[in-house]
């Protein structure tokens, strides 16, 4: 759909925020057209979601106008924002999950019958002419709760269009999605685009950016750098245009030892895994990685204790290592970062001094069983300074930090327990490219204190940046092995790997584990 005056769903000119000692934002322009997916991107902090915010009425701007469909709307509400066809899905999809899809879809407007019952028959059969009209197949009777993440994430964009939205709002769609669901999620996106639906598709992945987006709008320190056609950048300009500077490729040295800190004999757990075998040693990095489905996420939560672990021998420091639950295997010396820290890495409304220090309290108990806040203080002062958490008092409440620093604050947390064996599941997931090359700076300096790092991630261009070794999970077996460095450690190769493909049919060695 061309782009014209005439077609401008979306004005915000000028837009103004400030918090208690924080220019949030300083004059930002944004416009959106009909029909366009337009991107919004800048490191964390750089005001994406305040200017959002300000958009569904969440928050009230300083200064600056706001149009919406060409009608001027002032200091507007939620009501209004959602009366005005802006919808807003998150990146952890609220749905009523007890509930079915049609009763998702239909709720507070669900048929009835002449005895005021309601007509489960009709509600079915509208939910599912209202999902065929928009090309989705869906069982309508199904709970949301059995749905996948890119089901439910469609299903939130259908119920918004339900609701008459006609600018859709996405933030970080596809975090936890795999290739072939985020294919999905785009056609779908694609084919609501030529209805003339506009989105404003916020995103950490610039690949993305570039195959789905028109145009993108750049944001730094609160303020617009500008809005640009997506053809006429590249991932290397836009990343300059986000952080001001040139950011090079993280490099590491190798800090692998001899010594094995972590070893898995056939750890078999049916249909989930089967004869899993391999080790990490002291100060190595190994990479883990798999399509969804694979087993390499299983294994992570398994080794912590999180789910059954199946049967099968594992091995920390030559011990060995039978932990129930986290709380031991935190005292055995394996740690975790979760793959969701907000729910499950981070308890967000404490400080960031009580989650930095709550897995070794037990060790800060003094005279009387009383807590020792000095030798507390001290401990958080120490992982403050040295993995740069961004924060003006250990005090603030963690979940006003950036994503970030909220993820420093989880390895500051995992750090203090000193563990030999560091399980890191997608560590940077959600966080901007400054902040990515903070955490493989994190992860390398871990090494060198001799931890062993397990890193379960799907992305394949970050693990040859920072792992010594790449392991490959398919259909719950150890497929290859691919040594970072060598000519046939490449992302085609390990990419062919993660899909089933015969590596040996490119004309190249790795090592297969059968």
């Amino acid at each position: 759909m061309e782009s014209t005056l005439e077609n401008v769903i979306l004005e915000m000119k000028g837009i103004s925020k400030a918090f208690p000692g924080v220019q949030a934002l300083s004059n930002v322009d944004l416009t959106v057209f009909a029909g366009e997916i337009h991107g919004l991107v800048g490191k964390n902090g750089a005001g994406k979601s305040t200017l959002m915010a300000i958009l569904m009425g969440l928050q009230p701007m300083d200064s600056g106008t706001l149009r919406i469909g060409g009608r001027q709307i002032i200091n507007v509400t939620p009501r209004e924002a959602l009366e005005a066809g802006i919808a807003f899905v998150p990146q952890q999809v609220r749905m009523m999950d007890s509930l079915t899809v049609a009763e998702n879809i239909l709720a507070g407007n669900l048929p009835v019958n002449r005895f005021g019952l309601v007509d489960w028959e009709m509600a079915f059969k509208d939910a599912e002419e209202r999902l065929h009209r928009l090309g989705l197949e869906m069982d309508v009777r199904q709970r949301v709760e059995g749905l996948g993440v890119v089901e439910q994430t469609m299903l939130a964009i259908a119920k918004a269009l339900f609701g008459n939205s006609h600018l859709i709002i996405l933030d970080e769609p596809t975090a936890a999605l795999a290739r072939a669901d985020i294919e999905r999620l785009f056609g779908f996106i694609r084919s609501l685009k030529k209805t003339g639906v506009a989105f404003i598709y916020i995103s950490h992945h610039l690949e993305e950016v570039f195959e789905i987006c028109d145009r993108v709008t750049v944001l730094r320190n609160g303020e617009r750098v500008g809005t640009y056609a997506v053809k006429e950048l590249d991932i290397p300009h836009l990343i300059r245009l986000m952080v001001g500077e040139d950011i090079r490729e993280y490099e590491r040295k190798s800090t692998c030892q001899e010594e094995v800190v972590l070893e898995v004999r056939n750890l078999t757990r049916r249909g989930f895994y089967e004869d899993v075998c391999f080790k990490v040693r002291k100060g190595e990095i190994v990479g883990l990685s798999g399509l969804a489905g694979s087993g390499a996420p299983a294994i992570g939560r398994a080794l912590f204790g999180l789910e059954r672990r199946g049967i099968g021998d594992v091995f920390v420091n030559g011990k060995p290592f039978n932990a129930r639950n986290p709380r031991e295997a935190l005292d055995n010396g394996l740690a975790y970062l979760p793959q969701d820290r907000y729910r499950f890495g981070l308890v967000g409304i404490r400080s960031v001094r009580e989650n930095v220090t709550y897995t070794i309290i037990h060790k800060l108990l003094g005279f009387l069983r009383f807590i020792n806040f000095v030798e507390e203080r001290s401990v958080v002062e120490k992982y403050i300074e040295e993995l740069g958490i961004v924060c003006d008092s250990m005090e603030k409440r963690t979940n006003l930090l950036s994503g970030g620093n909220q993820q420093k604050v989880v390895f500051a947390k995992l750090a203090a327990t000193r563990p030999s064996v560091l399980i890191l599941h997608e560590p940077t997931q959600g966080i901007d490219v400054r902040a990515k090359l903070d955490i493989y700076r994190i992860v390398d300096e871990m090494a060198s204190q001799g931890i062993g790092v397990l890193i379960i991630s799907s992305e394949v261009r970050e693990l040859l940046g920072v792992c010594d070794r790449i392991l490959v999970m398919y259909k719950g077996r150890i497929s290859a092995e691919f040594y970072v460095g060598e000519e046939q450690a490449t992302p085609e190769n390990i990419l062919l790997a993660i899909e089933g493909g015969n590596i040996h049919d490119q004309k190249q060695v790795v090592t297969i584990h059968s």
